[in-house]
């Protein structure tokens, strides 16, 4: 069965759905977007090495590299394979030079496991024909990702039950109202004090600001 290469296009926080973050993946090729309702920690794990943003300790997608890599054991692949009841299948395709090893995983972590890795990431044409999102205007990426995420249910898909059940800790004011130096002075707090899915948050806002 042929495969389609996606790449990561855009990652949202969910301002109705505490806890929840829209992660868009677009064919590399193409202009169909798969949008993915991932939780807080994935979204943290995500954004974080997207970014280059550096925790002070290993989050456990950095552990699980590092225990690989001793091992020396390489990821070469993510392949999501399924799509069932709205929640994507995922596997990881392993190596270790010798032999390869197929393991099944959360989507949300095989993603969060590709970039640390830089590895491709696949799916199949039916799941992009399912579930796919043809872009047929300008309308920027980041901004289809807030749409998506505002929708809800209209979008459910990765572990959305479990995932729409997470809550974020309550902030003091929205970070709309926040200037860039202010965001980025609490940007570097939140990351001194490991607190990941404000600092993914913040994140997130500056980019808005710079692309706006």
């Amino acid at each position: 069965m042929k495969k389609t290469k996606l790449e990561i296009v855009g990652l949202s926080y969910s301002q109705t759905q505490s806890g929840a973050y829209a992660l868009l993946l677009g064919e590399a090729k193409g202009k169909r977007r798969l949008p993915i309702i991932i939780g807080g920690f994935e979204a943290q794990a995500i954004a974080i090495e997207l970014e280059k943003m550096k925790p002070i300790r290993p989050l456990t997608h950095d552990l699980f590299k590092s225990v690989a890599e001793s091992f020396k054991i390489n990821l070469t692949e993510v392949l999501i394979y399924n799509l069932a009841e709205g929640v994507f299948f995922a596997k990881l395709f392993c190596s270790n030079g010798e032999e390869k090893v197929e393991i099944d995983a959360r989507t949300s972590d095989a993603i969060a496991l590709a970039v640390r890795f830089n590895c491709p990431i696949y799916t199949y044409e039916f799941i992009l024909s399912q579930a796919g999102i043809i872009l047929e205007d300008e309308k920027p990426d980041q901004t289809l990702a807030e749409e998506i995420v505002a929708a809800g249910d209209d979008f459910k898909s990765a572990e959305s039950d479990e995932l729409l059940a997470e809550s974020t800790k309550k902030q003091g004011s929205k970070l709309s109202s926040k200037s860039v130096l202010e965001l980025e002075e609490m940007l570097k707090k939140a990351l001194t004090e490991e607190n990941y899915e404000l600092a993914s948050r913040i994140h997130i806002e500056l980019k808005k600001r710079i692309s706006s």
